[in-house]
């Protein structure tokens, strides 16, 4: 082992990641026996290629790049959602994410419902759960809808809730998606005030995002992906600069 790994949040060795596309795909039995030589029409897409990377404890990184590049499929290697076709993900620490607006709630179950739900898949006990309930559903700003069905809530909502779910299970790495997108502009202001507060706390950040000042005003370092593999990783301006000089 090296003497640096202890430093080492996430640690992405020689991965790539590649997908099957499927054309023409019969839905019923009765296309399958019509139409079974079109059935086997697939194309093997790599979506990455060779990527390594090393986050240490206590940095904010994003990953940048346009839609298609990579960003999102390795952010859910990262949380083993998914898994490499090659390579090694290793990640040390006890690890939240944020990845896709309501993923893990349940439509027929209240939002208070679905914050012990949730946080239980966090690894929280019930306790633990109870001591923390009135910050979450404070933060979200959701007190009067709280017992409702979450089928009822809107984008921002979900949003709202799986944030507050997110920050309040005392993650050492929180993985998050575009979703802070969604929403009005005072709760967005609010959700990077506090990731702020626990980037000053030690915890390692990676997120994806298009919005370059997030980028700017959050993150100590930049990854660009450029079809499926780092064009450019290192100091936040100097990625940003380089990257809006080519895509702007």
């Amino acid at each position: 082992m090296k003497e640096n790994d202890n430093e080492i949040a996430i640690k992405v060795d020689h991965v790539y990641k590649s997908f099957n596309i499927y054309y023409d795909r019969a839905n019923t039995l009765k296309e399958r026996m019509l139409f079974f030589a079109r059935n086997k029409r697939r194309e093997k897409r790599e979506v990455l290629k060779d990527i390594n990377l090393e986050i240490k404890k206590g940095e904010t990184v994003a990953l940048i790049g346009v839609n298609g590049s990579g960003k999102s499929t390795l952010l859910k290697l990262m949380t083993q959602i998914i898994f490499p076709n090659k390579g090694t993900i290793e990640t040390k620490g006890k690890l939240t994410s944020l990845l896709e607006l309501g993923a893990g709630f349940h439509p027929d179950f209240s939002g208070r419902e679905n914050i012990y739900f949730n946080s239980s898949i966090f690894g929280l006990t019930k306790k633990e759960i109870d001591a923390r309930l009135d910050q979450i559903i404070e933060f979200s700003e959701l007190k009067d809808f709280i017992d409702n069905p979450v089928r009822t809530y809107s984008s921002g909502m979900y949003m709202r809730l799986a944030f507050s779910v997110a920050i309040n299970v005392d993650a050492d790495i929180l993985l998050i998606d575009e979703i802070l997108s969604v929403g009005d502009q005072h709760f967005q202001e609010k959700c990077f005030n506090k990731m702020r507060e626990l980037k000053k706390e030690g915890k390692t950040m990676v997120f994806v995002t298009h919005s370059m000042e997030s980028v700017k005003n959050l993150c100590d370092r930049a990854v660009w992906l450029y079809d499926g593999k780092v064009r450019m990783d290192g100091n936040t301006d100097e990625v940003v600069k380089e990257y809006l000089r080519v895509t702007t």
